[in-house]
């Protein structure tokens, strides 16, 4: 019996090497790959060596050798047929019956040389006269030769005919359904074949092993859509493959970290900053097989996706799809973006740091979720509220194992119940309520990292107008970035009559009147101006969060119980969202050397 290649490729990728042979091995990290005694032969040191990246294992003791399917054979005695059963089982995929292997295989390999060629040809035409406006609009978008070149990088030019001329010249007597049978082509109403892909940015899409198997590709100009992938084919299935996995793959499994983002641009836009392991479904909500590819290198995914409210409209059914194929150990985060901004964005105004920043606060999932329910609904009736408990009960119903099913209502329940539980303020004196609970902190006196200089740590007494004047001082010893600034300070929010003036004075390059706040710059003015950029930017963006959360804190009606339980947990929410961007702030205020 013959197995088609891309059904045992599949089965390799989805097994976890490590994982199956940590059943019955103590494995222990050394470097990049796995090591522990060799169960194939009586050893005390480990000789025994598990490259989870390439895919197989090897005993340098022994000689044993072999991939996932290879040691479930050595280790159970099966036949090979009996083993990719069992893997199969594991991994819930369904077992071909048969397939004319040899056919098959050459077939697929013909439609990779197409494939291969055609990538070339693109990455030729992006260096050619047709390709200046591709150029251009990569140079507008920061991504440098190199990582144009890293990422393969084409253009299609607008022709319906081009690249079929190139395929026929290269390939002599090439039957036409080929080139369309590899996604490159489409045929018409009236049978006319045309080049699939034309004026646009072209990014070459790989299988999880690094094979060529399709084609994304941008439009320069107002054609629609946007992106268009290669036609669904033996090579492509859009569902089951995620941009950049092969060169992401390794980089997460040292790390322990994959970053599931949007868009290719928006993974380009992390590898800049070096963030490379990022990867992005193909214009598609995300799929199971896309989750269980992510989950075949770490356990919990950070899903990062646009600020707008498609991008998060896209992640909260990312979040639902994910419940139905739950497992113990398998799990997601969320990292919320500024309104408006992508990864690629936010890499390009805050670099790695800012990217950073976010993920150390990364929702998980059962949060993610909860927030979702209870934060888009009103909860002020007794309706409302048992609203909730339905859609959070039909939510955790679609859990398939039972323990982690039983495990989120609880949670939820419980939860639910704190946002409308009658609580009324300790009349006890501050001191002895701090003391009772062990010296619970307000956000005002949350410690802050101990580099921070001394007067950063006067933000936790009036955060918004102390670090608007460490700026406004910063700016004013850096008068250049003025101009490249200028839109963001003009649309700072101010109150103060004090650094109104001092802003307007700084903008309209004036006399500076005194600053009311005794302190001393924010950025220190040995930065370079492409770091004092980006650290300005990312302090500007998180200046205009302060006050829209400021805003939010105003207090609601607490005329009964349950209307100051509810405001009582919106409050709670809101501190820590308050606390989080005061300590981005302060640290990266600390990120320049001690005075």
């Amino acid at each position: 019996m013959s197995l088609p290649a891309d059904f045992l490729d599949e089965l390799r990728a989805r097994v976890g090497l490590a994982a199956l042979i940590g059943r019955r091995v103590k494995l222990t990290r050394a470097g990049r790959e796995m090591k522990g005694c060799c169960p194939f032969h009586n050893e005390k040191t480990p000789s025994f060596y598990v490259n989870e990246d390439k895919g197989f294992y090897h005993c340098f003791g022994c000689g044993a050798h072999g991939d996932a399917i290879g040691f479930a054979m050595a280790d159970g005695g099966l036949s090979f047929i009996e083993a990719v059963k069992l893997l199969a089982a594991e991994a819930g995929l369904s077992v071909p019956d048969s397939a004319p292997r040899d056919a098959d295989t050459a077939h697929r390999a013909e439609l990779t040389d197409l494939l291969d060629f055609a990538a070339r040809w693109f990455q030729q035409q992006l260096d050619g006269l047709k390709g200046a406006d591709a150029r251009a609009y990569l140079e507008r978008r920061a991504v440098s030769p190199e990582l144009v070149r890293a990422f393969g990088l084409g253009f299609a030019p607008d022709s319906r005919t081009a690249l079929t001329a190139a395929l026929k010249a290269e390939f002599h007597a090439i039957d036409p359904t080929m080139i369309q049978a590899a996604g490159l082509a489409g045929e018409s109403d009236d049978g006319a074949r045309y080049d699939r892909f034309r004026g646009r940015l072209m990014f070459p899409i790989n299988s999880r092993s690094g094979k060529m198997v399709g084609f994304g590709g941008r439009a320069l100009g107002a054609t629609e859509p946007k992106y268009l992938n290669s036609a669904e084919g033996p090579l492509f299935a859009k569902g089951r493959l995620l941009y950049n996995f092969h060169r992401a793959a390794p980089d997460a499994r040292k790390t322990g970290r994959l970053l599931i983002v949007e868009g290719y641009m928006d993974v380009i836009g992390l590898a800049r900053v070096g963030i490379k392991g990022a990867v992005a479904p193909l214009g598609t909500a995300l799929t199971e097989d896309q989750l269980a590819l992510a989950w075949s290198v770490v356990d919990e995914p950070v899903l990062a996706f646009d600020g707008d409210s498609a991008g998060i409209r896209a992640a909260a059914r990312a979040a639902a799809r994910a419940l139905a194929v739950l497992k113990p150990g398998k799990s997601l985060r969320f990292m919320t973006l500024p309104a408006g901004q992508d990864p690629d964005d936010l890499a390009r105004s805050g670099g790695a740091a800012a990217i950073e920043a976010l993920l150390q606060a990364a929702q998980p999932l059962e949060r993610f979720l909860f927030d979702s329910e209870a934060m888009t609904h009103p909860l002020d009736t007794p309706e409302r509220r048992g609203a909730l408990r339905q859609r959070l009960a039909e939510l955790a119903g679609t859990i398939p194992d039972a323990d982690l099913r039983r495990d989120y209502i609880s949670t939820w329940t419980g939860r639910a119940q704190a946002m409308v539980r009658p609580t009324r303020p300790d009349s006890r004196p501050a001191a002895a309520r701090s003391a009772a609970k062990g010296g619970t902190r307000s956000w005002g006196s949350m410690p802050l990292d101990p580099t921070v200089r001394h007067e950063t740590r006067a933000l936790s007494h009036s955060p918004n107008e102390r670090m608007v004047a460490m700026l406004l001082l910063s700016f004013a010893t850096r008068p250049g970035a003025l101009d490249r600034h200028a839109e963001g300070l003009a649309e700072l929010p101010l109150q103060s009559p004090n650094l109104i003036a001092y802003r307007d004075a700084l903008l309209d390059d004036r006399g500076l009147p005194p600053l009311a706040f005794g302190t001393r710059p924010l950025l220190a003015s040995a930065l370079s101006d492409d770091e004092f950029d980006r650290r300005a930017a990312i302090t500007l963006a998180s200046l205009q969060e302060l006050h829209h959360i400021d805003a939010e804190m105003q207090p609601r009606d607490c005329s009964s119980a349950e209307a100051f339980a509810l405001e009582s947990d919106r409050q709670q929410v809101l501190r820590r969202a308050k606390d989080e961007a005061i300590r981005r702030l302060s640290l990266l205020a600390s990120l320049d050397n001690a005075d």
